[in-house]
């Protein structure tokens, strides 16, 4: 009798799991159409890094739902150890896909490896990894070296007598560092009329305080520029406060040239009151492409539209505060 009661439980709790869904083949639970969720680990950067890095945040944020039919594991590792640590994790809990923005360029290729044979698909945003291609299946970056040159070739375009440059980098061996540090230097490299007074980083953090030191070493040493090229905003918003505090004017008509990154809105603005004089874009939106990418590859199709080099680059621009308008602030400017 007993074994009959037994029995017959476990008949009753099969049917119960069966009615209230239980769980998928992956160990997820299914979204409210009853499909299985797609796991996803995405790696990036923290989000107060910067005013693009926190809309960043928020755009995977909005798209990698489980609405969207995502079981979504969100990690911020600011520094390459910690984000290869996050994807090494990843991979143990057997995640289909991986989505990572790296801190750094290079060291990459084990654990992309790992990845690989594990049959998890690997996805780049923001920026690119220095590896070979078959490691990733694609990646939605902006082009960071173009975004350099546009930014140098503005500057070219102002025919100044003598270019003597504050440098601000970011962190240092991240993509976006390199990218908009190159152009520069070989400028420098090539023309004398091209100097970099000071040159110092921001850190891990691109922090605007760490800039501000730098602006402020080089003013106490009585070292003369007249550009601030800064990659990003808050960097170069920290060299304002030193140059402020010094007396010394900036801008439109000013004495030094203010140039920063990102597009943050504030920083357009101050492009607009003539406060700043250059701008460059950079796009922090590739998830929706991604996730039309995932649900290409889960409907059983191949992907279209990717280059040589399996990635999709963001068009971007570079904004002159003699010609930006209030319309290219309310359609460009991030916040």
């Amino acid at each position: 009798m007993r074994k009959l009661f037994a029995l017959l439980l476990a008949v009753v709790m099969v049917f119960a799991l069966a009615a209230c869904g239980g769980t998928n083949e992956e160990g997820s639970e299914p979204n409210g159409g009853g499909e299985a969720l797609i796991k996803v680990g995405i790696i990036n950067l923290d989000p107060s890094e910067s005013g693009y890095r926190e809309a960043n945040v928020k755009n995977l944020n909005d798209t990698f739902t489980k609405e969207n039919g995502y079981e979504a594991t969100f990690v911020t590792a600011p520094t390459a150890d910690k984000q290869l640590e996050a994807a090494r994790g990843f991979i143990t809990a057997g995640v289909k896909y991986i989505l990572v923005s790296a801190a750094e360029t290079t060291g990459w290729d084990e654990v992309l490896q790992e990845a690989k044979d594990a049959g998890i698909k690997v996805f780049l945003f923001d920026r690119m990894i220095e590896c070979d291609k078959s490691l990733y299946t694609a990646a939605v970056v902006s082009d960071m070296r173009k975004e350099g040159e546009t930014a140098v070739a503005w500057l070219e375009s102002l025919n100044l007598d003598e270019y003597k440059i504050l440098h601000i980098q970011g962190q240092l061996g991240s993509a976006a560092q390199i990218g908009r540090s190159d152009p520069l230097t070989e400028k420098c490299a090539a023309d004398e009329k091209w100097t970099i007074v000071r040159e110092g980083t921001g850190g891990d953090s691109w922090d605007p305080n760490e800039a501000n030191k730098i602006a402020k070493a080089a003013i106490d040493a009585g070292e003369e520029f007249n550009i601030v090229y800064a990659e990003n905003d808050g960097m170069a918003q920290g060299v304002v406060e030193a140059l402020d505090a010094a007396g010394i004017t900036h801008g439109v008509d000013g004495d030094v040239i203010i140039m920063g990154f990102d597009c943050n809105k504030w920083a357009l603005e101050k492009l607009l009151a003539g406060e700043w004089n250059y701008d460059g874009q950079c796009s922090p939106f590739q998830a929706a492409e991604i996730d039309k990418m995932i649900k290409t590859l889960e409907a059983g199709k191949e992907i279209e539209g990717l280059n040589d080099k399996n990635q999709i680059i963001s068009e971007e621009k570079g904004f002159d505060a003699k010609t930006i308008t209030q319309t290219d602030i309310d359609t460009y400017g991030l916040g």
